[in-house]
């Protein structure tokens, strides 16, 4: 046995007796990173496991060999029917292609693995997973696309307004229609619904509702994609009469999307501004396919027979609001038995040109419900809500009254100092939720179905009597993105941070990683998603989420190659061109993908759109110096410093540092002679910098803190000089109080590089800073997530900028990413975490910190402690990696080791 020997402090490590003796169990099965799929996109899906110690105390455990099983049905896994892998000498547990007999759509089956650890010792079997191949072909589908003859467009009676309180001129708002089909049907072994609109709906079975999805199918690139989500519905077929209902609302098709209100796009509708950017009017497909044991299978899909009237939602709008009118409600209108004779019959629509394909993300859904913490009458009649966090998603009302009694919800995620809800910055969007009682004596509630907004506090109107705590519920809805991250401290506020982060992070990872929950926008801004994205990996497993966005991005890259500011992209706003740092996403989004999770597959299929992009880039700046002719100009998006730093020199910057991550993407595609010239391209970008940017002492022209920032993190400046530029750097910090001035740019990698060229004291000093600018600030003046701009609140003033403010912004919230690779030590040494770097380095005043996420081999964590100049940790490692493991104590050499959990004590040594 090995033993690492120290000599100048205590180390204590934990290890089990007779730790060869440990064996390993593969867990947590997925496939194409879901759980027993029931509609795959892909006839070879990937499948992939963790690994568990029996016994946890264990050190450096491992696979040496696998073997996988896939059969048709559980019966047959003793003798699989589909593939058999046989025991295969491997360390991977991911991304294993099924490669047995071929599949085809509706191919079920039933998979299981063992492993071989580092003894040579087999595990059991675990336990069967299941998956099944979705609909892949327009053949598939033979049920039609069918909408309503009638679709109603009412002007409503108030205005709405832009940020600046230019009135932009009345809402065209429309009801929801319901649609129903009766049906016959034994006893099906297998029933599967598959379901789509344009638009979004609510699916009903024999009078329940059929999943828990918010805003199915959500939002896609709808010209070149759209998704349909699939249910097993096989224990609510009953034997004899059934019926089949949905509701369809505009969503994000036909309805106000994005801020096209504020902009008023030209060429559009001039009676309609804001809608309608894909379609006038929503459809509906639905096809339910039930199995039978005697191998037939009976189909009942959309057609013209369906029948088809309004329901309550006399509006519903993604941005708006909705209003329900619960004296509408038809009773038994998705059962058996009801009177359809006075409604009318679908019509065909023409659909869906592009692809329709399964939805490959996580499901946008009601996560957890909050209770207020606070009740107030503001004034008579007027009672306002505090939840005590701002969330994305809706209230749930509870209600008793006469029929007729109109309770109005308005939302705002603050107030101003005397106590009126701050609804300024939600601009042109509404935001309003009306239900009309039905005066149900054993009282009402009321939870919206086709809208959302982002809030921390409820005024409510209208409320017959006098509202308690109880009559009112948040309902926090965002993409169910499992979170992952843990982070506790010996500050509190920077435990507030992180817990800002966290949720801001959940409000905006809403079907696609929106820049904001609130206002008139609410859309897919990718500045704001490259420079959030490595953070984001370690509060919450993204990655089907951002397989599905990723899609969106490519679907929406433009002809001559740019990738969009935003996407999916419904308009192109006039004058709006390329961003430099902003299309640099479609480079640096799949980088980062492939890094956390070590997925080249995702590389593989967007790299001609790369490729695409990056000639645009050469073509765009052929004498590689940087250029803003067609740029949006968003630059270092609210920095606080002026002159504002050149979009030349970010544009320079950002494509420097795509083709360096082209050169090691391309490599791990086996692509060398790509690789090459991207390393070329990279030399060469690198070296016109320095030329224009860099001088002899390392210094920068016309210097601020981002330009620095940027230039050491992107790796720009010559090695002989970084130095240099990070004390420069520091200076500019320190000569104006140890406080930032940096934008969304400037910000991801300032604290990054004070921590890697010697100056980790001042991240700390900026971490815990608690004056204007820092997060601190934000929490010292009540903020439960990150916001938009440093001064979006100002004490003792009160909200700054109202009309163009965000309370809910993960962009700064960045921070993350240092938060747990320096004060955690937590980061990847290679793609997918295959060995990890384990470097915590307490900084500020901090005397403990204790720091978690899982990887794809499980979880990493570390706790440490410093207390009278002994350094304490622990460390946990997953199985089937190894990690570099560094400490501050004195003496200490970087140590590789394997799984297990280890603790260290020593005397400290301070960076």
């Amino acid at each position: 046995m090995n033993f690492i020997r120290l000599p100048f402090y205590s180390l204590l490590l934990m290890l089990a007796p007779h730790s060869w003796a440990q064996t390993l169990a593969p867990s947590n099965l997925q496939v194409e990173y879901q759980e027993s799929p029931i509609a795959l996109g892909t006839t070879k899906p990937r499948l992939s496991w963790q690994l568990e110690a029996t016994k946890p105390a264990g050190k450096d455990l491992h696979q040496t060999a696998y073997e996988i099983q896939v059969a048709s049905n559980k019966e047959q896994l003793d003798e699989p029917n589909l593939w058999s892998t046989g025991k295969v000498t491997s360390t991977s547990t991911h991304q294993i292609t099924y490669a047995g007999v071929p599949l085809s759509p509706r191919s079920s089956a039933v998979w299981r693995v063992r492993c071989w650890d580092q003894d040579g010792s087999p595990s059991e079997w675990s336990s069967p997973a299941t998956f099944t191949i979705g609909l892949l072909n327009g053949s598939d589908w033979s049920a039609k696309w069918i909408a309503s003859p009638e679709n109603p467009i009412h002007e409503t009676e108030e205005n709405v307004q832009n940020f600046k309180g230019t009135p932009k001129g009345k809402l065209h708002l429309t009801p929801a229609k319901h649609f129903r089909k009766d049906f016959e049907a034994n006893n099906p072994v297998r029933a599967l619904l598959y379901a789509t609109s344009l638009g979004v709906n609510t699916i009903e079975l024999n009078g329940k509702r059929i999943g828990d999805w918010n805003l199915a199918p959500g939002w896609t690139s709808y010209h070149n994609r759209l998704h349909y989500l699939t249910y097993d519905v096989t224990e609510r077929i009953q034997e004899g009469g059934n019926t089949l209902g949905a509701t369809i609302a505009d969503g994000w098709y036909a309805g106000y999307v994005a801020y096209g209100l504020f902009v008023n796009v030209a060429g559009l509708d001039p009676s309609r501004p804001g809608r309608s950017y894909y379609g006038k009017y929503p459809a509906l497909r639905l096809q339910l396919e039930l199995q039978y044991s005697d191998g037939s299978t009976k189909v009942i899909g959309t057609d013209p027979s369906w029948k088809t009237a309004f329901a309550p939602h006399t509006e519903a709008d993604t941005l708006m609001g909705e209003t329900y009118d619960a004296r509408l409600e038809q009773d038994g209108w998705s059962s058996p038995g009801f009177d359809d004779s006075a409604w009318k019959n679908a019509i065909l629509d023409e659909g869906h040109k592009g692809k329709l394909e399964p939805h490959p993300g996580v499901p946008l859904r009601a996560i957890e419900e909050i209770k207020p913490v606070s009740v107030t009458e503001h004034k008579p009649g007027v009672f306002i809500f505090n939840l005590g966090q701002n969330i994305s998603g809706l209230a749930k009302l509870k209600v008793k009254g006469k029929a007729g009694d109109r309770v109005t919800l308005r939302f705002a995620e603050i107030l101003h100092n005397d106590g009126r809800m701050s609804t300024e910055n939600l601009r042109c969007a509404r935001a309003i939720d009306t239900y009309i009682l039905k005066g149900d004596p054993e009282g009402e509630i009321y939870l919206p179905d086709f809208t959302f907004h982002g809030f921390q506090y409820v005024e409510v109107t209208g409320y017959p009597g006098t509202p308690t705590l109880d009559d009112i519920t948040g309902v926090v809805i965002h993409s169910d993105t499992p979170l992952i991250s843990e982070f506790e401290s010996s500050d509190p506020i920077l435990n507030q941070i992180h817990s800002n982060i966290v949720w801001t992070q959940r409000a905006n990872y809403f079907e696609i990683p929106t820049d904001c929950p609130q206002r008139d926008e609410r859309m897919g801004w990718t500045g704001d998603a490259q420079v959030y994205i490595k953070a984001a990996t370690y509060n919450a497993d993204i990655a089907s989420f951002t397989t599905k966005w990723l899609r969106d991005l490519n679907d929406d890259q433009w002809d001559f190659g740019p990738y969009p500011n935003f996407a999916p992209s419904p308009f192109i706003r006039k004058g709006m061109n390329f961003a430099a740092a902003w299309g640099d996403a479609g480079i640096i989004c799949p980088w980062h993908f492939w890094q956390v999770y070590g997925d080249t597959t995702v590389l593989e299929e967007h790299w001609e759109q790369m490729e695409k992009f990056m000639t645009f880039r050469k073509e765009r700046d052929p004498q590689n110096v940087g250029t803003k002719v067609g740029d949006s100009g968003f630059g270092d998006w609210l920095a606080l410093y002026q002159p504002k730093t050149p979009v030349e020199f970010i544009d320079l910057a950002y494509h420097a540092h795509t083709s360096q991550l082209m050169s090691e993407m391309a490599m791990a595609l086996g692509k060398t002679e790509r690789a090459k010239y991207y390393r070329d391209r990279h030399r060469a970008l690198s070296a016109s910098f320095a030329k224009l940017h860099v001088q002899p002492d390392g210094s920068l022209t016309e210097a601020n803190q981002s330009k620095y920032a940027m230039a050491l993190y992107f790796g720009l400046i010559p090695d002989g000089l970084k130095q240099n530029a990070a004390n420069n750097l520091a200076k500019l910090i320190r000569d104006n109080g140890n406080k930032m001035q940096t934008g969304f740019l400037g910000t991801r990698p300032l604290l990054p590089v004070l921590s890697s060229h010697g100056h980790h004291d001042l991240a700390g000093i900026l971490m815990q800073q608690t004056e204007y600018p820092s997060w601190g600030y934000e929490v010292e003046n009540g903020a439960t997530t990150i916001w938009e701009r440093w001064n979006s609140f100002i004490k003792d003033e009160g909200v700054h900028e109202p009309g163009m403010n965000s309370f809910s912004h993960y962009a700064f919230g960045a921070v993350s990413e240092w938060m747990f690779a320096e004060l955690g030590g937590i980061s990847q040494l290679a793609p997918g975490y295959d060995l990890i770097r384990i470097a915590p380095r307490p900084a500020g005043t901090l005397t403990h910190c204790k720091v978690s996420t899982q990887v794809r081999h499980g979880k990493v964590a570390t706790a440490w402690n410093l207390t009278d100049g002994t350094f304490k940790a622990s460390i946990t490692i997953p199985p089937n990696t190894k990690a570099v493991v560094s400490l501050p104590i004195a003496d200490f050499s970087p140590q590789t080791l394997g799984s297990g959990t280890y603790s260290f004590s020593g005397s400290y040594l301070q960076d």
